[in-house]
């Protein structure tokens, strides 16, 4: 080759300039100027050779240990390209048949992945045309958001197939949400004209409280309370207001015409509610009852069947529950201060009944000193502390039940102290 100072079988220098010997269908192309010697020059560019074979043989390690292959398939394009260009002195050829072979076995490989993703959102689409036929809309809801969440974990399908199968699938998703949709508006509507009706009623009632012709109009109160009861159901917070307002007018209508036919009215009270009531003052016996292990017992008891009685919010006595669940507090607290105190002094019962209250005032005092600072530490412990909502709310009941306890503690400490004067 004329005027070639230097050559191997991949590469030459000439005129100063370091040029590879073209391959496959590309020609030579100079890559390279000499700074110094043309050995030196030459052997640079053959250094650089070796990165070449590091990318291929990292991207060929890459590939094989990897879970998403085919993620691999770009990076394989790309680095092909800069191979083509890349200025360096070696035998390419092999490298790129190497990424030929990678890229022959990442393809078949995609084409299997997407065979494979092509069938489960078909199957992906047929279980959510199932859910979507149900009623309950909530649940349906959530089966598909999972569904959905499934469908965005699996890969791609072959292109051909790729927009019709995403169009079919939201179909199914949007056919379900414009019927809940509707659904939802016609139940407003519905809950709308209810409440229009329950406002009208109350304007009767209103009128016919303004009338004051008590006996006349009694039998159109009736009505109106009939037509309360058929109405139907809405959401206990719309109707919260106009429920008590037509209660008040009724039963105030009902007082006045009482009152002018001289009836005597006997106040009807809700058997849950007279329920709790009695369970409210037997367990205030049963705090001041002597034998406080037996009111224990039975204050165990009185817990849960409140539990089980379920009075509607509007008809709750809130002075009764208080009532009720400060009264077991005490009997729970005055059990334990007994546990104590026989504990450490086992000739208790033995004690005049002055000694008995000082003792056990005394040790009241050491209870409440403890419960302070167990609730200083639970409060100190929490504050600054990043929590979930959910979290947040357990702590805040925690000191909230810590607090109620200590008040009740303080409470029994202050009548022993009175007691022991």
């Amino acid at each position: 080759m004329n005027g070639v100072t230097l050559e191997n079988e991949y590469a030459y220098i000439k005129d100063g300039k370091v040029f590879l010997k073209g391959y496959l269908d590309m020609p030579d192309r100079q890559i390279g100027e000499v700074k110094r010697t043309e050995e030196e020059a030459f052997q640079y560019f053959i250094n650089r050779y070796q990165i070449a074979v590091n990318k291929v043989t990292q991207l060929e390690s890459e590939i094989t240990e990897a879970q998403n292959k085919g993620s691999f398939l770009t990076k394989l394009t790309q680095l092909r390209k800069r191979l083509l260009n890349f200025d360096g002195i070696g035998d390419f050829i092999p490298l790129l048949k190497i990424l030929d072979e990678q890229e022959e076995f990442l393809r078949s490989l995609i084409v299997g992945n997407q065979a494979n993703n092509l069938a489960i959102k078909e199957a992906l689409i047929e279980e959510a045309k199932e859910a979507k036929e149900d009623v309950d809309w909530n649940i349906v809801a959530e089966k598909l958001q999972d569904i959905k969440t499934r469908w965005i974990r699996t890969g791609p399908v072959d292109k051909p197939y790729q927009d019709e199968i995403e169009q079919t699938f939201k179909e199914v998703l949007d056919d379900f949400y414009q019927r809940r949709k509707a659904f939802y508006e016609e139940q407003n509507r519905i809950i709308g004209d209810r409440m229009e009706k329950y406002v009208e009623l109350v304007r009767g009632a209103e009128m016919l409280f303004r009338m004051g012709n008590w006996e006349l109009s009694f039998a159109e109160l009736k009505r109106l309370q009939s037509e309360w009861r058929n109405v139907g159901d809405v959401p206990p917070k719309r109707l919260k207001y106009e429920f008590r307002r037509f209660k008040k007018l009724t039963t105030l209508y009902y007082e006045k015409y009482c009152a002018a036919k001289g009836i005597q009215i006997k106040v009807r009270v809700d058997p849950r509610v007279e329920a709790q009531q009695k369970m409210m003052e037997e367990a205030e016996q049963l705090a001041e009852a002597k034998d406080i292990f037996a009111s224990t017992e039975r204050a165990k008891v009185m817990l849960n069947d409140w539990k089980n009685i379920k009075v509607p919010s509007h008809l709750a006595v809130r002075n009764v529950a208080e009532r009720f669940r400060a009264a077991c507090d005490k009997i729970f607290e005055l059990s334990y201060l007994m546990k104590v105190v026989t504990r450490k002094l086992p000739n208790y019962n033995y004690l005049s009944e002055k000694q008995q209250t000082l003792t056990k005032f005394r040790e009241m005092e050491n209870i409440v000193i403890r419960a302070r600072g167990e609730l200083k530490i639970l409060i100190e412990s929490n504050e600054g502390v990043s929590q979930g909502p959910d979290l947040d709310k357990i702590t805040q009941s925690n000191i909230q039940t810590q607090k109620r306890k200590l008040l009740m503690k303080e409470v029994i400490l202050e009548e022993l102290r009175r007691a022991a004067q």
